[in-house]
């Protein structure tokens, strides 16, 4: 009977794949011990419910994985337990599943720095990198316990799959060995689809990403409810870029204003420095955290405290994507990054307005500064896209006595080399630097060792480092002519390691120092409106008397015309935009939810009780997503475009 019903193979199979489910249970489980701070689950019993939802994000990912596996298990090919082809098996089941498993274990770190679960789009930045083998080593180093937790686990889901073996049986070749078999496989196959599914339901589209969030309280339980593998399988071929229908032509004109024109300053022409700076974020300077109330709070950056004090700052600056390439976009050309970065979409290679383009319509030269490798994390590419005229890389730099062993070159001397080339150069000009050192591994050069103070996480020292840098390059611009008649701009490409529990509230994840500077003190104070990078380009257009039309979806953070302060970005697997009292999450077609402006967890959602504020709040939401969408699609990206 066994012979030709093959229970026993049948029992190993599933016991295979049983297997799979407890060691993705197991990464789910160190992935929250990695992450505790970061993904706030408040009691045991809510760990294991949310435990128990991610089985089934845990039951696509494993099917995809296994499909191969799982037909040649069960379809009747006569030789299925002879030794060879069970050994073939094995091979098969630990090459694709191993493979797969690893991604979870990069999102334990990775993780901390993109407060999601990775994606297709995290290839695209890896592709960029020119010393990949280089990376991997240092990553090697510096969390070789991750390795060690991986090949652990590797290790006892080899030794458990080789504890329960099918033994050879000679196989029924009769008619009903072949129909029972071809009958069970039509199952399976039925059972596998609503599997991968995430139920037999007509109506119900495949489970995606977003249904994570539909057992989760705060925001980033979501992220321990998926897998990385199910991230990947449902981005990966996925082009979030897609039009859609919602507002008219006219509510999207008086909503948004994409065409912008200003006429609040007179005509100047100064020069234009701009500091992105690597994950500099609004947690690690003093000055921008007067009024969170945090116990106990510490600054590490004195002289970006010191220069705030002559400063025009914004406390309640957020990012508009959360990698270092969505900065760019972001800043220079107030393009926003959603789902999917727009650099890594079909549609970055056209023709672009932005502030590299208008500045040099002004006679104005431009460049574009980074000490990594030329072509890393893809800034070249989209720099040339941008029109830049100079880029300056560690080839331009050429000393690699002062490579930092893994990103670039340190950032005092690429700072000291920034103010020697702006100093050669003629005026206006328009420059954007892109640190590097505030970053993994989290070192500072060896000469500097103890000088900083160490903090109570690695990236602290870090920031010392920079601000030290920082403070080093302004004493030296100031001595050269062009100085005075320069608006300085920093801001944070986006977070980094968070230490304080406020900044791992969901709205605060992605806030960003965003400061502007000049030495005659012309724009001076405080704000607390809503503000994000998309905002500098038009504000620094607004500062230099441009008067002319231009494409733009951020609104200039000195005029108080009819566009409100906002902020539109992308978290948890929805849009945001905060504005007056309230944020909207949006799906990409209704409000799923409105928050008051101070629940930074997202805790109380208010959809139940809507007001006009509210109303009004996702009519712009709706408008902006439209009118990006359609520009990037139809490749409208300049004031000509109406």
């Amino acid at each position: 009977m066994n012979r030709f019903l093959r229970f026993s193979e049948y029992k190993v199979l599933f016991y295979r794949l049983g297997l799979a489910f407890l060691f993705y249970m197991i990464a789910r489980f160190l992935f929250f011990a990695y992450n505790t701070s970061l993904v706030k689950i408040n009691s045991v019993g809510d760990f294991f419910m949310l435990a128990y939802h991610g089985i089934a994000f845990d039951t696509t990912a494993i099917l995809y994985i296994n499909a191969l596996f799982i037909v040649l298990s069960v379809l009747p090919l006569v030789i299925n337990t002879k030794k060879g082809f069970q050994k073939f098996l094995f091979y098969l089941y630990f090459i694709t599943n191993l493979i797969a498993y690893a991604t979870n274990f990069v999102d334990f770190i990775y993780y901390k720095y993109t407060f999601n679960r990775s994606t297709r789009t995290s290839f695209d930045t890896l592709e960029n990198e020119s010393n990949k083998t280089l990376l991997l080593l240092n990553f090697l180093r510096e969390y070789w316990h991750v390795f060690f937790l991986f090949f652990l686990c590797a290790f006892l889901w080899i030794y458990l799959y080789k504890k329960v073996k099918i033994h050879y049986q000679k196989p029924s070749l009769s008619i009903k060995y072949f129909v029972m078999s071809i009958l069970i496989f039509l199952g399976l196959t039925t059972l596998c689809i609503g599997g991968i599914r995430g139920d037999f339901k007509k109506s119900t589209r495949p489970i995606n990403m977003v249904d994570a969030s539909r057992y989760v309280s705060d925001a980033s339980q979501s992220d321990f409810v998926l897998n990385t593998p199910f991230a990947l399988f449902r981005t990966w071929d996925v082009d979030s870029f897609q039009k859609v229908n919602l507002v008219n032509k006219a509510t999207i004109d008086d909503l948004i204003v994409p065409i912008k024109q200003y006429h609040n300053n007179p005509k100047t022409k100064p020069n234009v420095v701009i500091f992105i700076l690597e994950s500099y974020a609004k947690e690690y300077i003093s000055a921008f955290n007067k009024d969170t109330n945090i116990p106990n709070y510490k600054g590490y950056s004195p002289f970006v405290d010191s220069l705030a004090q002559h400063s025009l700052i914004f406390t309640h600056g957020y990012a508009n994507g959360y990698k270092s390439i969505h900065a760019m976009s972001s800043v220079l050309a107030g393009i926003p990054s959603f789902k999917d970065a727009f650099t890594s979409s079909p549609y970055p290679k056209q023709k672009i307005e932005s502030l590299v383009s208008i500045l040099k319509s002004e006679g104005y030269d431009t460049s574009f500064f980074h000490g990594a490798p030329n072509g890393s994390m893809g800034f070249l590419g989209f720099g040339n896209i941008l029109g830049f005229d100079h880029y300056y890389g560690k080839n331009e730099y050429n000393n690699d006595a002062d490579f930092d062993g893994s990103w670039g070159i340190w950032d005092e001397p690429f700072f000291q080399y920034f103010n020697k080339t702006l100093s050669q150069k003629k005026s206006p000009f328009m420059a954007t630097l892109f640190s590097v050192s505030s970053h993994e591994p989290y070192v500072i050069p060896e000469k500097y060792k103890g000088k900083f103070p160490m903090g109570d996480n690695p990236m602290h020292q870090c920031i010392g480092y920079s601000d030290f840098s920082l403070r080093k390059f302004f004493n030296a611009a100031k001595k050269e002519a062009w100085y005075n008649n320069t608006i300085f701009v920093l801001v944070a490409d986006h977070n980094n390691l968070i230490y304080y529990p406020e900044y791992g509230k969901d709205q605060n994840f992605h806030t960003v120092p965003i400061l502007f500077f000049t030495p005659n003190e012309k724009y001076k104070g405080v704000n607390k409106d809503w503000a994000q990078q998309i905002d500098i380009y038009p504000t620094l257009l607004d500062m230099i008397g441009y008067d002319k039309p231009f494409r733009s979806w951020g609104r200039s953070l000195l005029s108080n015309d009819k566009i409100k302060p906002f902020v539109m970005r992308y978290s948890s697997d929805t849009y945001q935009m905060m504005s007056g009292n309230y944020i909207c999450t949006f799906d990409g077609e209704k409000a799923v939810g409105f928050y008051d402006k101070d629940d930074k967890e997202l805790k109380h959602n208010l959809i139940s009780h809507r007001t006009a504020e509210m109303n009004l709040l996702e009519t712009r939401c709706k408008a902006f997503l439209q009118d990006y969408m359609e520009r990037i699609i139809d490749k409208k990206l300049t004031s000509k475009d109406k």
